[in-house]
């Protein structure tokens, strides 16, 4: 299985906007519930967004009223977004995105937020 491909990530100052992009390609994340999840240095990796096929929405209480998790279904790829906005120092991570049940990982993008 192709992992999916992440990109958008950089240095922002707090306060600032990021959006990040993802790929997906396969049938299996046609299908499923997708999800932004984000490992910051010496801490587990944890989910910060989540959405359904039919685009219902949850979100992590550390980033709900900030982030904004989108998803566009193209023929056997999906593509996922997250619009961060208000970003702040701990907001700094790794972020991956994948199905909600995911056990293995792409790259990732690197979000650091700092003046």
């Amino acid at each position: 299985q192709v992992q999916p491909v992440e990109s958008g990530g950089g240095l922002v100052q707090p306060g600032g906007s990021l959006r990040l992009s993802c790929a997906a390609s396969g049938t299996i994340f046609s299908i499923s519930s997708m999800g932004w999840f984000r490992q910051a240095p010496g801490k587990q990796r944890e989910l910060v967004a989540q959405i359904t096929t039919g685009g219902s929405t949850n979100y992590a209480d550390s980033v709900k009223g900030r982030f904004t998790i989108s998803r566009d279904n193209a023929k056997n790829t999906v593509y996922l977004y997250l619009q961060m906005n208000s970003l702040k120092p701990e907001d700094t991570a790794v972020y991956y995105c994948n199905t909600v049940f995911a056990r293995s990982w792409g790259q990732g993008t690197q979000v650091t937020v700092s003046s």
